[in-house]
């Protein structure tokens, strides 16, 4: 049995509850998904999500404005985490792609919502350049002004659902001063003309991910996501609320990883006990479960003090992110080693989420680089 005594903190309120307990009705029927066919999975995963209303929590409701829920957010992350890699994964594209309509797009824009909530349309963000990567104020994708459209010129890389996403978030540079203060935010449709998957890229846990070129990519000043040269800040507050479930999906990851082992020294014996009976394994069941509780601590701390109006987090979202990455790793590691021979080989649930917890340590900012920002919010005071 999966631990939910965290429900229980006062950072959530009942429908935070009740949330939980019918996500996982929901992914006891419909998961784990076939892995076989990334693609076809994951636009099967955006239907069925969309279809049964999960993915309403990605963005907001275009006929009523609000804000989005980080604490539904990372609980659905966490859940789904727990049950299917991809069914994380497949939500939480839907809701960093659409990030920057939900918070600064146009009611124009906000009608896409319609689309992606439903899951009719799979969306993207691409960000990351082969030579600004953490380093988003060094990124050279350029957007010049041509009368009534902006012409995109560049390649975005690592792009998690490139080559099945319909509608792209792209950042490029449109010089209204250096570094990250010329760059805008733009929403680009994938059937845009100039518009190329350059290379589709194969990681340890597959999932759909590529490189994409802009050769004169031609999209209406209306396509511009918020103010032009507000684009750096679009994203780090887009992150802001997303790095959170990031951590959350990481803790799904780790107590998916507990609950195997638990089943594992509960039934495995060596010299005529049960391992759970060595005091060794003990210990190591011990420091699972503390790294699983911190993890959620910072996790729902960062989630809670965006729901309740902080206008940033960037130092609660990094603490989260980096510890509940970082312990998760630790975490099924010990499950690997206390599963023996079993936890290495091929298609075992642990073997399996050693391979998809590594990225997570990685992507939407490494480790190293929230440990800067952390200390730079520390210094500042913040």
């Amino acid at each position: 049995m999966i631990d939910k005594s965290f429900l229980d903190w006062p950072f959530f309120e009942p429908r935070h509850r009740r949330l939980s307990e019918e996500l996982d009705a929901w992914c006891a029927a419909n998961l784990p998904a076939d892995h076989d066919d990334v693609d076809a999975t994951c636009r099967d995963l955006v239907a069925r999500l969309g279809r049964d209303g999960w993915l309403n929590y990605t963005a907001i409701d275009p006929d009523a404005p609000g804000t989005l829920d980080v604490r539904a957010l990372c609980l659905i992350r966490e859940t789904l985490a727990r049950h299917d890699s991809l069914a994380d994964f497949a939500f939480a594209m839907q809701g960093l792609g659409t990030g920057a309509i939900s918070l600064f797009g146009t009611p124009q824009q906000r009608e896409r919502l319609r689309l992606t909530r439903s899951g009719r349309a799979i969306t993207a963000f691409a960000l990351t350049e082969p030579g600004s990567g953490s380093d988003v104020a060094n990124l050279a994708t350029t957007a010049t002004r041509a009368g009534d459209h902006f012409v995109l010129d560049g390649e975005k890389t690592w792009v998690s659902n490139g080559g099945i996403a319909d509608l792209y978030t792209v950042f490029a540079r449109t010089g209204e001063g250096p570094g990250a203060k010329g760059i805008s935010a733009f929403l680009v449709p994938a059937e845009t003309a100039g518009v190329r998957i350059a290379e589709r890229l194969q990681v340890i846990a597959p999932h759909p991910l590529a490189r994409l070129t802009f050769d004169a990519v031609r999209v209406p000043v209306s396509a511009m996501i918020g103010e032009p040269g507000r684009g750096f800040m679009v994203a780090m507050s887009v992150l802001d609320i997303f790095r959170s479930t990031v951590g959350a999906a990481a803790l799904g990851f780790a107590r998916r990883a507990l609950r195997e082992t638990l089943d594992r020294v509960s039934k495995r014996e060596l010299f005529g006990a049960p391992l759970a009976e060595l005091q060794m394994v003990q210990g190591h069941i011990a420091d699972m479960a503390l790294d699983i509780d911190a993890a959620a601590l910072l996790v729902y701390r960062a989630a809670w003090t965006k729901d309740m109006g902080a206008a940033r987090v960037t130092r609660e979202a990094a603490m989260a992110k980096l510890f509940a990455t970082e312990r998760a790793q630790d975490v099924i590691d010990r499950a690997v080693q206390l599963h023996g021979g079993e936890g290495v080989r091929i298609g075992s649930t642990v073997e399996r989420l050693y391979r998809e917890i590594r990225a997570l340590r990685i992507y939407e900012g490494a480790s190293d680089v929230q440990k800067v920002i952390i200390a730079r919010q520390v210094l500042a005071g913040g």
